[in-house]
C-alpha cells in the first residue's frame, strides 16, 4: 500500500494533525461535537476530569470523564467545509499510521453525536422540542466531490428536491445511525434535517441582499415523497452523515429547536434548551 503523500495527510511538528492540533491519543472513540467553541466548555463542565484541553482556529477539544466513560468533546465552527476538515482528521488520527503514513488494516469505527441548534420548518415541531435527524438532505455541493452511494428512497428524495427548488445540482439525502437513534434518540422527534449552504438565503432570511426565490420557505415547508418532510434546518448534518458512511463512523445529529421559521418565533429559554440536551446526551452516550 502506497504512503499518503506529506502534501495530502498534513502533519504538524509536533505530531498532531494539521487543522486540529490534536494526536491520536487525544481522542476517544466516543465524541461529541458542537458548532460553536464555547460550547465546548458547557458539556465538559459536567465531566468528572479533564485531560486533554487544545484549541486551534476554530476547533476546540477537550477531552475527559464523564461517570467513567472517556468523553471528547470538539468544536467545529459552521458549515460543511469545516465538517470535510473535522471528519477527515479524526478518522485519520484513529485509522491511518503518521509514521508509516498508510491505513491501518484494521479500522475504529467512531460514534459521533452532533449537539446543534436547528430552526423548524413545521408548526408541529416545537419551539424547545429536541429533533433527533433520522436522515439528512444536503443543498451544499460537497458530495459533488465524493463517490457517495445512496439508495433509491435517497436518490428519489434528492431528484423530487432539485425539481422542487428548480435548481442546476441534485442535492445528496443521507441516513443517520440507527443504532445511535436507539440508543440516545429513543424519545425525541424523529426528524428530516436541510443542511444549507449558508444561514441568510439559503435558508430563506432577507435583509439587504434579497433572496432569488421569493417561495423557498414555502417550498422547504411543503415538500413531500411520500410521508418525507423536512421538519428543521441548519448547515451541518448532511456533511456528518455522508462523510460518516464514507468512512465507515457512526453518526448521529440531535437538535434544540431554538426558532420555529413557519410561527416566526425564537424561543426566550433557548440555552437552557440546549443544556437539556447536553445532560441527555451526556447520559445516554
Amino acid at each position: 500500500m502506497t504512503a499518503i503523500p506529506e502534501s495530502e495527510l498534513i502533519i504538524n511538528p509536533d505530531g498532531s494533525i494539521y487543522h486540529l492540533n490534536l494526536l491520536p491519543e487525544h481522542i476517544s472513540d466516543t465524541i461529541i461535537t458542537v458548532g460553536d467553541p464555547e460550547r465546548v466548555a458547557r458539556v465538559s463542565k459536567y465531566f468528572d476530569a479533564i485531560e486533554v484541553k487544545i484549541a486551534k482556529r476554530e476547533f476546540v477539544t477537550h477531552t475527559g470523564y464523564y461517570k467513567g466513560k472517556r468523553l471528547t468533546v470538539i468544536s467545529t465552527g459552521m458549515g460543511t467545509d469545516n465538517i470535510d476538515i473535522l471528519m477527515n482528521e479524526l478518522d485519520a488520527l484513529v485509522n491511518i499510521d503518521f509514521v508509516s503514513r498508510k491505513p491501518n488494516e484494521e479500522k475504529i469505527r467512531l460514534k459521533i453525536v452532533r449537539i446543534g441548534t436547528s430552526g423548524s420548518l413545521q408548526e408541529d415541531v416545537p419551539l424547545g422540542s429536541h429533533l433527533a435527524s433520522h436522515h439528512a438532505v444536503g443543498l451544499d455541493s460537497l458530495m459533488e466531490f465524493y463517490p457517495l452511494e445512496q439508495d433509491e428512497n435517497e436518490l428519489s428524495i434528492s431528484e423530487a428536491l432539485q425539481k422542487e427548488l428548480d435548481i442546476s445540482f441534485r442535492p445528496y439525502c443521507v441516513s443517520g445511525s440507527q443504532e445511535l437513534v436507539d440508543k440516545i434518540a429513543f424519545d425525541m422527534i424523529p426528524g428530516n434535517t436541510l443542511t444549507c449552504p449558508g444561514f441568510y438565503a439559503p435558508q430563506g432570511r432577507v435583509l439587504r441582499a434579497g433572496l432569488k426565490n421569493q417561495q423557498l420557505l414555502q417550498k422547504y415547508q411543503s415538500f413531500r415523497v411520500c410521508d418525507f418532510r423536512l421538519t428543521n434546518f441548519e448547515m451541518e448534518t448532511a456533511g456528518y452523515y455522508s462523510l460518516g458512511r464514507l468512512l465507515g463512523h457512526d453518526m448521529l445529529s440531535l437538535n434544540a429547536i431554538v426558532a420555529n421559521r413557519i410561527t416566526q418565533k425564537f424561543a426566550e429559554n433557548a440555552d437552557q434548551v440546549v443544556d437539556d440536551l447536553i445532560v441527555k446526551v451526556l447520559e445516554r452516550i
